[in-house]
């Protein structure tokens, strides 16, 4: 059952007759550890210490960050960085105010049976991809290798990939879709053994782009009341963060008390939490702009048809993190 707990800050703006700011943070997928900061944050006070009410929205297959920040349904969101670029050129002025998250998660997991020991193996067979936004980089991988995406001689045929492991385990496809913190687990608990795989970490082949990212509507930040909020939050949040680095197995069982659908379990959410603290390791929060640099390049290297066509201009701001770290 989900813990509610009340911080002596919270406490003392009662008492004080000052409300505390309401925030509104959409997470990109379910109650997991892969937001266990937040999670953290909110069970350890870090929020309400900086005078903040923070509502925590878990994601979905069916819940789009983007669109769900531009009906005003929340304040920030959790996105990769790809499908941000990529709404932002389509009119959506999503700006990158914060990234917890240094290292990329993302593979490729295929059957050794197959055959494929390198990505030129790729040709000729059906991969896994999931959509939603988190195809970018996969498409971006395939034109980096000459590879065409539309089941053509030479190309790869694309399953439109659901949220789960099926395609592997039904053989449906060669290589699937998974996250080094998720996905692979659920196959190695399918009863498949790990010498069984073989994987394709998207950071380990140079197209690895940002994920897990915190973006905001660039309109809002011209309100100095706004971007105070979010130097709180993003404060806040990776306070909790470097807690759920420090303390893996409590912060899963923090994660834990906020599922509501009950649908975790304590082996998968601990070993999760291990690997997500692998992927926010060295990031103090602020985005590196290096990073950001060949996420970009990454994307415009699309062959005919890039994920986005031109270089981005103001997609991203260190403003925020640069007064959260003072």
């Amino acid at each position: 059952m989900k813990k509610l707990m009340l911080g002596a800050a919270a406490l003392a703006l009662m008492a004080g007759g000052v409300s505390a700011e309401e925030v509104k943070l959409q997470l990109k997928w379910v109650t997991q550890a892969q937001f266990a900061g937040y999670y953290v944050a909110a069970e350890k006070g870090y929020f309400t210490d900086e005078g903040l009410d923070v509502t925590i929205l878990p994601g979905g297959p069916d819940i789009a960050p983007e669109q769900v920040i531009a009906g005003g349904g929340a304040d920030v969101i959790v996105d990769w960085m790809p499908a941000a670029l990529a709404a932002r050129e389509k009119g959506l002025g999503l700006v990158n105010i914060a990234q917890p998250f240094k290292h990329s998660g993302m593979m490729l997991t295929c059957l050794k049976e197959t055959g494929i020991t390198s990505p030129d193996d790729f040709k000729g067979k059906t991969l896994g991809v999931w959509f939603f936004g988190n195809e970018y980089p996969f498409l971006s991988w395939m034109s980096k290798l000459g590879i065409p995406t539309d089941g053509s001689e030479g190309g790869v045929t694309v399953l439109k990939q659901g949220f789960n492991v099926d395609p592997l385990l039904q053989k449906q496809a060669a290589c699937i879709s998974t996250m080094t913190y998720n996905e692979y687990w659920q196959v190695i608990d399918a009863g498949i053994k790990p010498e069984d795989l073989v994987t394709f970490k998207y950071e380990d082949e140079g197209v690895a782009t940002l994920e897990d990212g915190l973006y905001v509507m660039q309109d809002r930040l011209a309100d100095p009341a706004f971007k105070e909020t979010m130097v709180k939050f993003v404060r806040a949040a990776m306070k909790g963060w470097k807690y759920a680095e420090a303390n893996p197995d409590e912060a899963a069982m923090i994660v834990l008390d906020n599922d509501e659908t009950g649908a975790q379990t304590e082996l998968h959410q601990k070993r999760m939490m291990g690997e997500v603290a692998k992927l926010t390791a060295g990031s103090n929060g602020a985005l590196d702009p290096a990073d950001y640099e060949r996420t970009v390049a990454t994307l415009l290297g699309g062959g005919s048809d890039p994920v986005i066509t031109k270089e981005p201009e103001g997609a991203y701001t260190l403003e925020i993190t640069d007064a959260a770290l003072q």
